[in-house]
């Protein structure tokens, strides 16, 4: 046994160039069970090759029926068990007490998307039970091999590179609960997030052209990946091309390390742009062309831009060539005129040199380098600055990637757009680099066109915010979402009317995130395995949270976060071009998220309200957010918000603008009385509007709310 065992060693590992990272000492601990994910029928021969431990494999009672695995498992010590059933664990509990090492797969199953399946709870409550330290082993690459299950458009190898890697040692505590099946529930749920931590772990660090060169050789460069409304689908190679072009003739604009706007809409050459720039050291600011003349000046003095790339056409099309040519102190330099520069020896470089060797004919930047700078909405002041770094970006995208299976058979419809962190990261970045389809739409706003879109090209993700997703819903034909798999909302909260109306016309339920520009920007989000109504779902994997308590609020308390995903830091207009570090109340390298937060005993996220957007009526906190949730209730087809006014008898009171013009204060007294909404959540104003002021990502533009209800 030891010399075949020492033979299938070397074949295997010089045939899938088999790598092992990670700390061998954490597999001597005396209870171990060694947990990994499930991506092939290679898998257990692999650990039990490479791995430096004498472990009992816990299999499948399915696997031994078959005479070529049956004749695999002569090699190791091994328990066939059914994970349904609870009383097989006890042969396993045995196996741990007498001191064998175990390994085991959680999720029963090889994986048939390329994403962490479902968890059994079974493995989670031996380890509760027993005490055992658990060593997670990521598994990568086995999944591209011939052994798999994917299928599709999944990239399969015949001999794919294979790593294992190794991650430190933790515990499952066995979990407090009334009942033997409550606790083996809540052991299950902390082993399917030990899982997704262990996916989010091993990620590589890199950084973006890095991963898009990566991700291009996994799938082949001849692979189209992007689409936009000209119609024309680029493959891998194609944008690579794009990146090293424009990179290049971007890259004269401006010296190593510089700040260069990008003004121009969701197409593919505008990820190029955004690609090649940080190719060639440069950093790409994708201004908010929606914010204003004041809001886009105001951004450019922030990041002490001196060039901004953008495009005649779009400007024309869009009507914002006053606005864009009366910015002070900016360099205008149009795509149009830029692509006019690339002359032959820029075509010869790129040809013959750039396209072959990539790496080496662009600039090596390290991880924790800025690779994007975007700004803040402004919705509650000047537009802020916020600066991410290549390992912020690529974080949030292996935290997506470990909690929500997006596969190369995807199609993610991106109208979003590419300014906004939102469509950057989740709607461009995310299935670019996961090996999924994306169409660009210039504009969240043609509600008639975007159901089409999705029904025409077969998109199975859309991305979108409550008010974009409630008029996709008014406008779409039944079938048009025949499709979809995920629709993921974000950027502001859910409306309960569009949730209801998305589920009892397109049978579809919406999944609810949350996050900020500053964290790139995905917090939490709801996933087909961890739903909770009402809530915006779990924390990623990685991140760490507090709550702060906030006087004159019983529930919950101001979110504040750290994580690999977090921002490098604020530009601001009082401070031009000085980085500021993220710090809060928390301490160093933390982020105040500005929310009142409320997280229950399964870590599900519920939002109270912003901290800003709390009165303070008669010496009493209100929440604006409750005063507009009884608004809806009242008149659930309307538009409704709210601000304060300064009050010289109550401090502030509650100012309610609704597009209902028939909604009155008498109306609203009945509806919480109905309700059981405390009477100061009653506005002592209600305003009858056209419609209420949006900004260019959907959400609702307080600063100008605020100014109307000062001069109500």
């Amino acid at each position: 046994m030891p010399v075949i065992r020492f033979v299938l060693r070397l074949l295997l590992g010089t045939l899938f160039s088999v790598r092992v990272r990670g700390d061998n000492a954490s597999l001597s601990a005396r209870r171990l069970l060694i947990v990994a994910n499930h991506e092939s029928f290679l898998d257990g021969l692999l650990l039990g090759l490479f791995l430096p431990a004498d472990p009992v494999f816990v299999v499948h009672t399915g696997v031994t029926r078959r005479f070529w695995f049956r004749l695999a498992l002569r090699l190791v010590d091994h328990l066939a068990v059914d994970p349904t059933n609870p009383m097989a664990m006890k042969r396993v509990i045995r196996l741990l007490e007498e001191g064998r090492p175990v390994v085991i797969f959680p999720e029963g199953r090889i994986t048939v998307t390329g994403s962490l399946m479902k968890v059994y709870e079974g493995p989670a409550f031996v380890a509760a039970k027993t005490g055992a330290t658990i060593v997670p082993v990521r598994l990568d690459g086995a999944a591209r091999s011939y052994f798999s299950r994917v299928a599709g458009r999944h990239p399969r190898r015949m001999l794919p590179r294979i790593t294992l890697s190794i991650q430190p040692p933790t515990r499952i505590e066995m979990p407090e609960a009334p009942t033997a099946k409550a606790r083996r529930q809540k052991a299950g749920e902390a082993m399917r997030r030990l899982m997704q931590e262990m996916l989010f772990a091993s990620r590589p660090s890199q950084t973006l052209f890095d991963a898009l060169l990566d991700t291009a050789a996994l799938h082949g460069r001849q692979r189209a990946v992007v689409e936009d409304v000209k119609q024309v689908e680029y493959s891998y190679g194609d944008l690579i091309k794009m990146s090293l072009a424009l990179g290049r003739l971007g890259s004269r604009l401006g010296g190593p390390g510089e700040r260069i706007g990008v003004l121009l809409p969701n197409l593919a050459p505008t990820l190029g742009l955004v690609f090649g720039l940080n190719a060639f050291g440069r950093t790409p600011a994708m201004l908010n062309y929606t914010a204003g003349t004041e809001g886009l000046q105001a951004a450019c003095t922030a990041a002490c831009l001196r060039t901004v790339i953008t495009s005649r056409a779009f400007l024309e099309q869009a009507r914002l060539t006053e606005r864009v040519t009366a910015l002070e102190g900016v360099r205008i330099v149009y795509l149009e005129d830029l692509r006019a520069t690339l002359g032959l020896a820029d075509k010869l470089w790129l040809m013959l040199w750039a396209l072959h060797f990539p790496r080496l004919a662009t600039c090596r930047q390290q991880p924790g380098d800025p690779a994007v700078v975007l700004f803040t909405s402004g919705s509650e002041g000047k537009p802020k600055g916020v600066v991410l770094s290549h390992q912020a970006l690529l974080a949030n995208v292996a935290q997506i990637r470990a909690v929500v299976d997006i596969s190369p058979d995807d199609k993610i419809l991106n109208a979003l757009p590419l300014f906004h962190s939102f469509g950057l990261t989740a709607g461009s970045l995310l299935p670019v680099l996961s090996g999924a389809d994306v169409f660009l739409y210039p504009s969240p706003l043609h509600y008639r066109v975007i159901p089409e879109l999705a029904y025409d090209r077969g998109c199975t993700v859309l991305l979108g915010t409550s008010t974009f997703l409630g008029n996709y819903a008014r406008f779409a034909h039944p079938y048009d979402f025949f499709r979809l798999r995920y629709v993921i909302a974000g950027a502001e909260k859910l409306s309960e009317a569009v949730r209801t109306s998305w589920f009892e016309k397109f049978g579809i339920r919406i999944f609810e995130g949350y996050g900020a520009t500053e964290t790139a920007p995905v917090l939490a989000v709801n996933t087909p395995m961890a739903y909770r109504s009402g809530t915006v779902g779990q924390l990623l994997p990685g991140l760490h949270a507090k709550l702060l308590a906030v006087p004159g609020i019983d529930r919950g308390g101001i979110l504040h976060v750290s994580g690999p995903n977090l921002m490098s830091g604020y530009l601001r207009v009082e401070q031009p071009g000085v980085l500021q570090p993220p710090s809060s109340a928390a301490g160093e390298g933390w982020y105040e998220t500005g929310d009142v937060v409320d997280i229950d005993d399964d870590g599900f996220l519920r939002i109270v309200g912003r901290v800003k957007r709390f009165a303070k009526v008669a010496g009493e906190m209100v929440s604006l957010e409750s005063v507009e949730k009884l608004a809806v209730q009242t008149a659930s087809e309307f538009a409704h918000a709210a601000s304060t006014q300064p009050d010289p008898a109550r401090g502030e009171s509650i100012v309610l603008f609704s597009t209902d013009p028939a909604l009155t204060r008498e109306r609203l007294q009945a509806a919480a009385r109905d309700g059981g909404w405390p009477e100061i959540a009653v506005p002592r104003r209600i305003v009858p509007v056209d419609a209420l002021p949006l900004l260019g990502t959907g959400k609702i533009d307080y600063v100008t709310l605020k100014r109307w209800a000062e001069a109500a």
